[in-house]
Parts: C-alpha cells; sequence; structure tokens
C-alpha cells in the first residue's frame, strides 16, 4: 500500500543526520532533527527544519531512549522515521513500536531484523539453503565443553563472535584450546554491554582473508536488486576505516556470483528496504557469508557514485510502497569511489580516541569530492558517542584517478583541535599493498605500528612522494525554530527553558 511521507523524524545524530536530511529535503520532505545537550548546536540540527531535545547526555538518555524519540515524533506529527545507522537501526524492537504507533519505519521489517540480527539465525538460515557459510556453530554455545568440542571438530584458530551485534564488539580470535573459555568469557562481557546480549558463537578464522560487502536493495513488490561490491578490507579493531568500489580483485564472474547470493539471501528473509550482505573472500577467491546488515552503511556512498543512484531517496520510496526505480540489468559501473573516515582518533597511540574543541575545519574541495560531514568549527568531540566526525570520498575514472584525488583531498582536509585519522588513512593510500589491491583485514597489524612509527608531517610527504612515484612509472515541541535562530546561543537557550 502506497502511502506519501512529507514529514521524517531522523532518529540520529551527526554525519548521518546530516546525510538523510538533504536527500529528503531534495525529495519535499520536512526534516525533524533530535539532538543531545552536548549536540544542541550541531549541523544536524542546525539544517533540519525543526528540532527538539532529547535532554540527556549520554546514548543510553537520548539516542537510544524509545520512548523520548516516540513521543517527539507523536507531538510533531511525523510521518516516518529513519533510524541512520548505529543506535536504534538494528533493533527489532524500536522499529515494531515505530510501526505501532502509527509511522513508517524506513528500513526491514521487525521480523526480518530480528532473524538477520542475530548471527546464528541468519548462519541457520543459510545453512538450509546450502548458501556459503564459514564454518561453525549456527546456535549460540552454552557451555565451555560445548565450545572445546565445536572447536576440536572446525580447527584453530577460531573466532569467538557476539551473536547479536557487530561493529567489531565481542569479538576474540582464539588460537590456542586453553585460551577458549578465557575468550568466551570476555566476549560475552563485551557483547552483552555493548547489545545487551551476551550470546557468543564459534566461528572458522578465515587466514588473511578480503571483506567485501554487497549492496541490496528490495522493494515490496518482490523486486531485489544487488548494487556490486564494496572492498573493506582496511580496519582496525575489525572497524573500517578506508573503504573502496568496485574491488580491484573481484571479477565481473565473481561479482556475479557473489551478489546472486546477496539476492537469494534478502529473498529467503523476506526482506525489503536497504541493506548489505557481508562476505570474507579468501585467497582462493572462496567466499563465505559473513552476516547482514539491515540498514544503511556507512560506506554506501562509494556505491552511491559508482552507480549513480542516492540509496536514501531509494530508501524512502521503497517506504512509501513505490518500486524500485531501477532494474538488475540497468546497473552499470562507472568509475571508482574510495572513502576514508575521518575520526578523532590519535593514530599514533592505537587509535585512541581524541577529544576537545574543532577551532579550524576547512574540509577538501575540488573535482570528483565529497564530504559527508558532522562537525564544524566550533563543535566539542566528547568521550559520548563515535568519534567519526566526517567521511571523505572521491570518485575517479579509474582506480588510479580516485587513488590520486585522495592523496590531493588528504592533504588538503584541515582539522585543528583534535587528532585525526587522516595520518592513517595517508599512509593507507600511499602504500604499495593498498595501490597493488593485495591488501587484506590484517594490513593494520602487518604494516602499521602505531606506538613505534608515529606518523610526522615530513613521513606523511614522503610517502606521498613515493606514491606519486609508483603510480606514474533545545528546541520547544509546540513551535519550529528556524535554523538561523538557533545560530544564536542566549535565543537558544531561552527556547530550551521553554521545554
Amino acid at each position: 500500500m502506497k502511502r506519501k511521507i512529507k514529514k521524517i523524524l531522523i532518529a540520529n545524530r551527526g554525519e548521518i543526520a546530516v546525510r538523510i536530511h538533504r536527500s529528503a529535503k531534495e525529495l519535499g520532505i520536512v526534516t525533524v532533527a533530535i539532538f543531545s545537550d552536548p549536540d544542541r548546536l550541531s549541523p544536524h540540527v542546525l539544517l533540519c527544519d525543526e528540532a527538539y531535545p532529547l535532554h540527556g547526555i549520554s546514548s543510553q538518555e537520548t539516542y537510544l531512549n524509545q520512548e523520548k524519540i516516540l513521543s517527539i515524533a507523536k507531538s510533531c506529527r511525523v510521518d516516518a522515521i529513519h533510524p541512520g545507522y548505529g543506535f536504534l537501526s538494528e533493533k527489532s524492537q524500536f522499529a515494531k513500536a515505530v510501526l505501532e504507533a502509527g509511522f513508517i519505519f524506513i528500513g526491514p521489517t521487525p521480523e526480518t531484523i530480528e532473524l538477520l540480527g542475530s548471527k546464528t539465525s541468519a548462519r541457520d538460515l543459510l545453512k538450509k539453503k546450502n548458501l556459503p557459510i564459514v564454518p561453525g556453530s549456527t546456535k549460540p554455545i552454552s557451555d565451555f565443553p560445548e565450545a572445546a568440542k565445536m572447536a576440536n571438530e572446525i580447527g584453530l584458530p577460531i573466532m569467538v563472535k557476539a551473536a547479536g551485534g557487530g561493529g567489531g564488539k565481542g569479538m576474540r580470535r582464539v588460537d590456542k584450546l586453553e585460551d577458549l573459555n578465557n575468550a568466551i568469557e570476555r566476549a560475552r562481557a563485551e557483547a552483552g554491554k555493548s547489545f545487551s546480549d551476551d550470546r557468543v558463537y564459534l566461528e572458522k578464522f578465515i587466514v588473511n582473508p578480503k571483506h567485501i560487502e554487497i549492496q541490496i536493495l528490495a522493494d515490496t513488490h518482490g523486486n531485489v536488486i544487488h548494487l556490486g561490491e564494496r572492498e573493506c578490507s582496511i580496519q582496525r579493531r575489525h572497524q573500517k576505516v578506508v573503504e573502496e568500489c568496485p574491488s580491484s580483485v573481484v571479477t565481473s564472474e565473481l561479482r556475479e556470483k557473489m551478489g546472486r547470493v546477496a539476492v537469494e539471501i534478502a529473498k529467503a528473509s523476506g526482506y525489503v528496504n536497504a541493506g548489505t550482505v557481508e562476505f570474507l573472500l579468501d585467497t582462493e577467491k572462496n567466499f563465505y557469508f559473513l552476516e547482514v546488515n539491515t540498514r544503511l552503511q556507512v560506506e554506501h556512498p562509494v556505491t552511491e557514485l559508482v552507480y549513480g543512484l542516492d540509496l536514501v531517496k531509494e530508501q524512502i520510496r521503497i517506504a512509501e510502497g513505490e518500486k524500485l526505480s531501477i532494474s538488475q540489468s540497468e546497473i552499470k559501473i562507472n568509475g571508482c569511489a574510495i572513502e576514508c573516515r575521518i575520526s578523532a582518533e590519535e593514530t599514533d597511540n592505537n587509535f585512541m580516541p581524541s577529544t576537545g574543541e574543532i577551532t579550524h575545519y576547512q574540509p577538501s574541495e575540488g573535482p570528483g569530492v565529497r564530504n559527508d560531514s558532522g562537525v564544524r568549527g566550533g563543535t566539542k568531540i566528547t568521550m559520548h558517542y563515535d568519534p567519526m566526525m566526517a567521511k571523505l570520498i572521491v570518485h575517479g575514472k579509474d582506480r588510479k584517478e580516485a587513488i590520486s584525488r585522495m592523496v590531493r583531498a588528504l592533504d588538503e582536509y584541515k582539522i585543528n583541535g583534535v587528532k585525526t585519522t587522516i595520518p592513517f588513512c595517508q599512509f593507507v593510500l600511499s602504500h604499495k599493498e593498498f595501490i597493488g589491491g593485495t591488501y587484506n583485514i590484517n594490513f593494520t597489524e602487518q604494516f602499521f605500528t602505531t606506538t613505534k612509527t608515529p606518523l610526522t608531517q615530513d613521513g606523511i610527504a614522503s610517502l606521498s612522494a613515493a606514491y606519486m612515484q609508483n603510480v606514474n612509472g533545545s528546541v520547544s515541541r509546540e513551535k519550529k525554530i528556524d535554523a538561523k535562530e538557533i545560530s544564536s546561543p542566549s535565543k537558544w537557550k531561552g527556547r530550551e527553558r521553554d521545554e
């Protein structure tokens, strides 16, 4: 059933909230921001048509507080809620509560989120469909003897992984059987803290794989397509830092095969809206299912630039009951795109979070450069939320041009007041393994020792030169607030007290 969306509440913050706002505005949709106390003057608040306070600081009392968010949605009479990524985006109970409150949830159904949100349930589904999964358990492990038996069956090394989460949380590699019990306990503790779900399962550790993911889109009319792959192997602590589309090692034949499996998974789970099916690709080009992310991915812009689609607009149209705007046969690769996540982290100190106020902010510009940002000069970076501030994305006619463009764009990108991941990204883009496309998910551990080889500006300049040589031989709920008014702290403060 079709239902036109005229007003969207964006249940998120930072760059993804800005990203969703922009696509919605281009569709003529009114946007509503929500914000915590530290975020009251953030770009997403200033840009949206309306903004409402969540009154609090921590994620638990603000962006994870379903009751507050739904109360605001009701009071400002929105039609739909977009969860972005992170926070409540993969919580089936939130999607269900949104629908029960009479709003459109811009994402999959609660049933699909529940099914695929559990890694073990998803693995069990694929096993029954004879689709490729990494060897391991398809149910959460209940005790140590069971885990030890499973480890002996699949062979060491193995990974202990959270059944109900992702993002590198609740994961432990085990190389010796005597370390298994401790790894399970630590993984359970971290998973329980991060996802309120301490279930874990075991999975065979694939040596030196690449992390390849397939973007899918599915509408309510039974149409499912894939938009090729993204290479996401440059990671630190199991979290992605640099992504590219397409992968330099995926052939057209392999792309079609992986895409077909991703579409089969979507159909088997009754998937609707945008999602990502993640795989591990071994050195022999065998691929194994890893997980499904039932939401928009952080790295979605590289797919948008290569395939010429606005994924947020597609999400909104699907949620309205429209058919997909493109068929599989119409999808064509156009060039190459690379994304670097610009996070507030100390790359010379094991990627520890860096906090403080951004005193100067000047992102890169120029041909083929896109900057998705959630910060500006004066923004305070705190310990309360994810340290990612922005995403720098470039597009080129081929991979060589995209790399050259990213090297230039990283050199131009200026942020003062906090340390950033820019030095690490420059290291990656100038490294022969990245340039050759031969890197895998162990790149950071193999080549970048943060406590021994901190990058200086001279060192970065040398790496860039070496690379070039290689590639060349509080707002009231009762009243809408104009963004210009919000920019005045004194006016804002008075309105916040009216709440």
